[in-house]
């Protein structure tokens, strides 16, 4: 049974999820459909790529992927496929594959969208839909579209290091305002090297030691982890960090809003290693 997953900026307010799956189901109705977020954010593809990569590397071999963030930044006349790690992943041509990926992946396609009728989200979805369907049908990838070379390219944020220190950037912040950055755990224990340190997220607050879990501290207390993707997250147990000291989700565009309006905000992190 073929597996599509949806992420998008959609929200759930309206039809189109709902015709989105209508369309996928219409196309192949063995397809078993899985929504991995409405909620991504349309100018935030950092955010974007760190929900997308987490939750794609639990899907088995041959899972599709429809990513639709930030659609009409230019009129969609077609969708990009590509093939990456034994999945496809498809999306507008914005820049946001190869911030999910890391890389531009070896095989991309232009699938043309019928624009007969406009360029609305679901003449998008749908030229995919059909594309999937000969897929499942077992035609070869380089069947169902163009090869494509100028695609537009993005990627993801990377922390800057120093012989003592990494500076990093806020790329999410979830439900329960616990605060995510853009460091591994094998990053920061490689650049630790059994060193003392000090993560430091405003110009006074810092944290001085890894917990293993929310439990590990008393219920108001601040700690740092590395949460179930292994990624540096900062919280307060029983608490909202990002809310309590003003931090926010990395972006350019954030940054020079607020210095418009004069506004302190919080969307990097600094971590000094000692002896």
């Amino acid at each position: 049974m073929p597996i599509v997953t949806l992420s998008t900026d959609i929200g759930e307010a309206d039809y189109i999820v709902g015709a989105i799956k209508g369309q996928l189901l219409s196309a192949d109705a063995a397809n078993n459909i899985v929504d991995i977020t409405h909620q991504l954010s349309q100018n935030n593809y950092q955010h974007a790529a760190y929900l997308c990569n987490n939750a794609f590397k639990h899907f088995p071999q041959g899972t599709f992927h429809i990513i639709i963030v930030n659609l009409f930044e230019s009129p969609p006349s077609y969708m990009l496929i590509a093939e990456h790690r034994g999945q496809y992943l498809a999306c507008p041509d914005n820049g946001i594959l190869t911030t999910i990926c890391g890389i531009r992946p070896a095989n991309v396609l232009a699938v043309e969208v019928d624009t007969t009728h406009g360029f609305g989200v679901l003449a998008c979805t749908g030229a995919l839909a059909k594309a999937f369907k000969k897929l499942n049908d077992g035609y070869a990838i380089q069947l169902i579209g163009e090869p494509i070379n100028n695609i537009k390219e993005k990627y993801p944020l990377r922390p800057a290091i120093g012989a003592d220190w990494i500076d990093s950037q806020i790329i999410f912040i979830d439900a329960f305002e616990n605060v995510v950055i853009n460091i591994t755990k094998e990053e920061f224990e490689e650049q630790r090297k059994g060193r003392s340190f000090r993560i430091i997220f405003t110009r006074k607050e810092m944290i001085e030691k890894l917990s293993d879990n929310y439990a590990s501290v008393a219920a108001g207390d601040k700690l740092a982890w590395f949460n179930s993707a292994d990624y540096l997250e900062i919280a307060i147990n029983k608490g909202n960090m990002a809310g309590l000291f003003g931090l926010t989700g990395y972006t350019e565009s954030s940054l020079k809003q607020a210095a418009m309006h004069n506004k302190l905000l919080y969307q990097t992190v600094r971590i000094f290693f000692g002896e």
